[in-house]
């Protein structure tokens, strides 16, 4: 029997399964007595203290086994137990309502949980499974049933649960748990993210796999594959068996290229970068070799809060990533990039049939100057201490970019006027996520710096096709021949002008798009960081100047399967890594 899911941490998993059998607590409304009332919200006020004491020591733990970077979650959750809008809340409650602290914990966290699920963006929906964490953890603490130990067992298994919460993922034992597998999740989760920062093999959203899988069942976990085999026979428990000691294998062999250059055998150098999110990725993407960072997504800095970040907070945070990576290594800081999937609520931006074709990013910044300079000027303060390129979205037009340069010029002039210090050479790019950009990229490129290609967005508007839409997914082509046209286009109109083009799109990690994108000129590749040690591994063994004729045949090919089967055949390195 095979199980299909979500591949969130590569590797392989061979073992009995082992079913954890999901801790509900369930909760009855019950009335206090006025006279307890003040007992009973002192009750849930020493369990929420206990749960972050709780917290605290995992903290300590997760920091010692894997890094500040990982512990960074616990302190998160510390700080949701802190937050007047949740416990507080629910002390209210208590008070108000004369009820229990269980139910008045349970209704606020649901009510939390419910505006978190509803949202369009994934990572934002991800963050319910927080709320659902902690406020756990306090349940626990009132009703004193606490769970089983997840390392309790007596072999190596193969976890199945609905759910695993961070605090579980940090705490599982790597030689008692071989991998793990979910109902729920996604790759943000940050069960998922942890479990590759651990080396866990692990495959998530498998809808039902705790009710079809047994207890005992030998299973093989495919991480790469996001797939899992239950019972398998001896033939497949061979091949998988051989399959599980080449990827331990080549794992150990790519630590070494850790601190190599990317450069291919005929001595073409690149860089390989790392996208990331929030200040903490940084350590991650140095971990992993990443010779800097070519997108921080700076709207995760505005998500998750009731309103925006300040001048300072934004200056802290740009500046943390500078001091984690070196002041030598470049840092691409995107300006703020809302709309389409990704919402503030206290923005409050009109609901709209097409949000992806409509309000959004540096359409929102022209608009919104005050927000914009706010976060010009903190780049700009951050660039004095490292070498930080500025970056716009969404740009779609000549007038667009003049335009944000304008904004900047005069941001400038008053950091001047302030005697701010800032890096004057700060180099300044855009994203090119719109067709129209890239046809018109020879004119745009004799007014940035660099161009950084942003395949995810360039991919739907070239195909007209909704990448959220499962109705067309098969239209998500990163290699029809329509987009690598496009993207040659982006790099020659760059190389011309003797500017660089780099791309921060999930095709920058693809190892099938490499050598495709290494023949056609590219200069940079941002990708997440857990890819940049394989990608590394793959341009060092691949010769530039062949590439190119690879790459002129691919671009002349009809169908995207076709220009895949011409990477198999000419790169037998990329089958190699992949498996």
């Amino acid at each position: 029997m095979q199980l299909k899911g979500i591949a969130a941490a590569s590797g392989y998993a061979i073992g009995p399964a082992f079913i954890m059998q999901e801790q509900t607590t369930v909760v009855e409304r019950k009335q206090i007595p006025a006279a307890d009332v003040d007992a009973e919200a002192t009750r849930l006020q020493q369990a929420v203290n206990q749960a972050m004491a709780e917290l605290e020591q995992i903290k300590e733990d997760t920091a010692a086994k894997l890094g500040e970077h990982h512990a960074e979650i616990f302190a998160t959750h510390i700080l949701v137990l802190q937050d007047e809008e949740f416990i507080g809340q629910a002390i209210e409650k208590v008070r108000s309502e004369a009820v229990n602290a269980e139910y008045a914990l349970q209704e606020v966290t649901q009510q939390l949980v419910d505006i978190f699920t509803s949202m369009d963006n994934e990572y934002m929906r991800e963050r319910a499974s927080d709320f659902r964490d902690v406020s756990q953890r306090v349940l626990s603490v009132l009703t004193g049933k606490r769970s089983a130990s997840l390392n309790d067992f007596h072999e190596a298994v193969v976890l199945f649960a609905h759910d695993l919460t961070p605090s579980d993922t940090a705490t599982l034992d790597r030689s008692k748990v071989a991998g793990f597998a979910t109902n729920i999740g996604g790759r943000t989760s940050h069960s998922a993210i942890m479990a590759r920062s651990m080396e866990i093999p692990a495959v998530v959203g498998l809808q039902s796999a705790t009710n079809t899988v047994k207890d005992g069942d030998m299973i093989i976990l495919d991480g790469a594959q996001g797939m899992i085999l239950v019972n398998p026979d001896a033939d497949t428990l061979s091949t998988y068996e051989q399959k599980k000691a080449k990827f331990e294998k080549r794992q150990e062999e790519m630590k070494l290229y850790k601190d190599k250059p990317s450069i291919t055998t005929d001595g073409h150098e690149v860089e390989l970068v790392a996208n990331i999110g929030n200040p903490q990725d940084a350590l991650g993407a140095r971990n992993n070799g990443a010779e800097g960072v070519g997108l921080f997504r700076t709207e995760f800095l505005y998500m998750g809060r009731d309103s925006f970040p300040t001048e300072e907070e934004q200056y802290h945070s740009y500046s943390t990533v500078v001091e984690t990576l070196g002041t030598d290594k470049p840092v691409v800081i995107r300006t703020l990039d809302i709309g389409g999937d990704k919402e503030l609520p206290y923005l409050e931006l009109p609901k709209e049939m097409n949000p992806f074709l409509g309000y959004r990013a540096i359409r929102i910044c022209l608009d919104r100057k005050d927000l914009f300079k706010t976060q010009l000027r903190a780049i700009l303060r951050a660039s004095a201490h490292g070498n930080i390129k500025l970056m716009y979205p969404m740009i779609s037009t000549l007038a667009e970019l003049r335009a944000a340069n304008e904004i900047l010029k005069e941001t400038q002039e008053e950091l001047d006027a302030e005697g701010i210090a800032y890096n004057k050479n700060m180099e300044v790019g855009m994203m090119i996520e719109v067709p129209a950009a890239a046809i018109i990229a020879d004119q745009l490129a004799k007014e940035v710096d660099f161009f950084s290609i942003g395949t995810n967005d360039l991919v739907q508007y070239t195909m007209a096709a909704d990448r959220m839409n499962e109705k067309v997914s098969h239209l998500t082509q990163p290699f029809n021949p329509a987009v690598l046209r496009l993207i040659r286009m982006v790099i020659d109109a760059a190389h011309k002008e003797g500017k660089w083009a780099g791309m921060c799109g999930e095709m920058a990690g693809n190892l099938t798009a490499i050598p495709v994108l290494l023949g056609l000129g590219l200069d940079e590749f941002s990708m997440s960081a857990s890819s940049v040690l394989p990608a590394r591994v793959l341009i060092n063994r691949l010769n530039r100047d062949e590439l190119k004729q690879l790459a002129e045949e691919a671009l002349i090919m009809e169908h995207e399967e076709d220009i895949q089967r011409l990477v198999y055949d000419r790169v037998p390195a990329v089958q190699e890594l992949m498996l």
